[in-house]
């Protein structure tokens, strides 16, 4: 993805923290303090323009929702549409998922998404993928017992490989589906990729899995 530089994006955001949260550090084992209430906490990593994000927390008020995304540029759309719709269970964190213990404390997190990441095709580069298992041991850090990963994808190649590390991690799949848009699942919110691949024909890709014994 060729990313459009955006050098107001940053301070543009700054003006809305109660949207883009600073400092997101201070608020490790305290984001039920933040929202102000008990209701579970989903999140979504490489959260992109925020599409899913904010169709998920329209769908789901009881639901607060997190989006980490690195890129300041894109994540100001994301920051857009939940200023326009002034919806307060979706904020998001300005941060890289590498650092996603720095922002979570163990077990915080109910649910974790991560939709039409990176493939990163090539074999030198599968630390990369989002769900290598360097990625599977931070999320099994934060997720909490029995905790859900969804994920989301057009290629064929980073899903085959994704249940082969997610297997071989020693995950429990709960659902897999190879053609979702064919599949009978219901209340599907489509990111911005998906719309745009699914109205080219193309085949989505889709999986719910959960760490065995954490």
């Amino acid at each position: 993805m060729r990313l459009r530089h955006k050098p107001w994006a940053r301070e543009e955001m700054d003006k809305y923290p109660s949207i883009v949260i600073q400092n997101p550090h201070e608020n490790k084992n305290k984001w039920h303090e933040w929202f102000g209430n008990d209701k579970p906490l989903y999140v979504e990593v490489g959260t992109g323009k925020g599409q899913f994000l904010t169709g998920m927390g329209e769908l789901h008020p009881d639901v607060n929702f997190i989006g980490v995304e690195k890129y300041d540029s894109v994540l100001i759309s994301a920051m857009e549409k939940v200023r326009d719709t002034e919806q307060g269970n979706v904020v998001f964190l300005n941060e890289d998922v590498e650092n996603l213990l720095d922002f979570f404390g163990e077990g915080e997190i109910d649910r974790l998404f991560i939709n039409f990441t990176d493939p990163w095709p090539k074999n030198k580069h599968a630390k990369r993928r989002l769900t290598h298992g360097n990625f599977l041991t931070l999320y099994k850090k934060v997720l909490k017992e029995n905790g859900e990963i969804h994920f989301k994808t057009d290629n064929q190649g980073l899903f085959e490989y994704s249940l082969h590390s997610m297997s071989t991690f020693g995950m429990a799949f709960n659902q897999v589906s190879l053609d979702l848009h064919k599949s009978s699942m219901e209340g599907n919110v489509m990111t911005e990729y998906e719309e745009k691949f699914s109205q080219k024909g193309m085949r989505i890709y889709r999986l719910e899995a959960h760490f065995n014994n954490k």
